[in-house]
């Protein structure tokens, strides 16, 4: 049983690199934006399978993945947000950021830089964009990081 179970770790190192060459277009541009940040007061880690900047001024706050890096406006990914759902439609179901952005790594993994046209194709920033369910659902569950199927209710 041993065998398979480090099998498949192999295998999912194995994916994570060639995931990674293949979304490094989009990882260089969230380097750029956070070597950009680190100068005007930002903070770097390694964590979410990601290198996060924190304390990245931009927007009206939050956290924006590019790649295999997370620009976060706030001090800690432990903090909790309310899911797109709710934002729309009221309610008070939260996840925790860093879980939520560490799907859409995942999800950059698998398309590289084919992840923002089908981002903005599905909707872009928007409680209907297929993305932004999957990545709150896997906050919430742990599971269904990508998009498609929808599963069932």
């Amino acid at each position: 049983m041993a065998g398979k179970s480090s099998l498949r770790g192999v295998g999912i190192l194995l994916a994570h690199i060639l995931g990674g060459i293949w979304t490094l277009p989009n990882t260089l541009v969230g380097l750029l934006a956070g070597l950009a940040a680190l100068a005007r007061g930002a903070k770097a880690e390694f964590a979410h399978d990601a290198l996060v900047f924190h304390r990245v001024r931009f927007g009206p706050g939050g956290a924006l993945t590019l790649g295999q890096v997370i620009l976060h406006t706030g001090d800690s990914l432990d903090s909790i947000a309310t899911t797109y759902w709710c934002k729309q439609h009221g309610g008070h179901d939260c996840v925790r950021l860093g879980d939520h952005e560490r799907a859409h790594v995942y999800q950059y993994l698998v398309l590289g830089p084919l992840f923002l046209l089908a981002y903005f194709a599905c909707g872009g920033i928007s409680w209907r964009n297929r993305f932004e369910q999957a990545a709150d659902r896997y906050a919430q569950t742990g599971k269904g990081w990508w998009p498609w199927p929808r599963p069932e209710k």
